[in-house]
């Protein structure tokens, strides 16, 4: 994953090249971006990977046999699972962070606050969108696209998106929560910044819990005696 996530970068790399300014963003501000986002996944489907199966579990019935546990439904089934490119993630994302030289003893703590608020908006997503089959059967396809699509746009620069699609990315598809704010900022820091990032994530996640629970009212068992393990 290390390995893949340099090559993807090299596009960036050969870009900035050429043309050292894209509205405003350098290369030390794409390795930011890609830092953040990069690590924010990674911490996600690291120690939540169980996240991107909740879609199956609601499907096959399987949710049947985390229900009888005694820890929160959504807390278990969310560390059920972990993906072990997930930490490839986290290391190559702090190795761009580190690179990019907006990282330092002072601001050490902001940059942490920015990557937890993309993480939290990450797996805020990944339970709202793996919730849909709760309403929709067999549309966990559906919700893998859409939380992927996240990933996609959390990896270009801000100005590139404007009038409605910039609204889109800053609700449906929360790639400015994910990663704009954090990049913004550890760019620009001030405590209004911090709050603001924080409070945003921080809803984003309270609302997929809250999705998550009413769809729990819907949800109809499958008689399943599978045990997990």
């Amino acid at each position: 994953m290390v390995l893949n996530n340099v090559v993807f970068f090299t596009f960036w790399w050969v870009l900035l090249a050429r043309v050292p300014d894209i509205r405003g963003w350098q290369l030390r501000d794409m390795q930011l971006l890609f830092g953040i986002t990069a690590t924010s996944y990674g911490l996600v489907v690291a120690f939540a990977g169980g996240v991107r199966e909740l879609g199956r579990f609601i499907d096959e019935g399987a949710l049947d046999t985390l229900l009888t546990q005694p820890k929160p439904t959504l807390l278990y089934a969310a560390g059920l699972h972990s993906r072990a490119s997930g930490f490839g993630d986290v290391a190559s994302g702090a190795c761009f962070i580190i690179a990019s030289g907006y990282v330092g003893w002072a601001n050490a703590p902001v940059v942490g606050l920015a990557v937890a608020a993309g993480a939290v908006t990450f797996l805020g997503a990944g339970i709202l969108f793996f919730s849909l089959p709760f309403w929709l059967s067999r549309s966990e396809t559906v919700s893998r696209q859409a939380w992927e699509l996240i990933l996609t746009f959390a990896l270009y620069p801000e100005p590139l998106f404007g009038g409605a699609m910039r609204l889109l990315l800053f609700t449906l598809l929360p790639a400015g929560i994910v990663s704009y704010l954090p990049v913004d900022m550890v760019r620009h820091p001030s405590v209004a910044g911090v709050l603001m990032t924080l409070a945003a994530a921080a809803m984003y996640l309270a609302l997929a819990v809250w999705t998550f629970k009413r769809g729990l009212t819907r949800y109809a068992s499958g008689s399943r005696f599978v045990v997990f393990g």
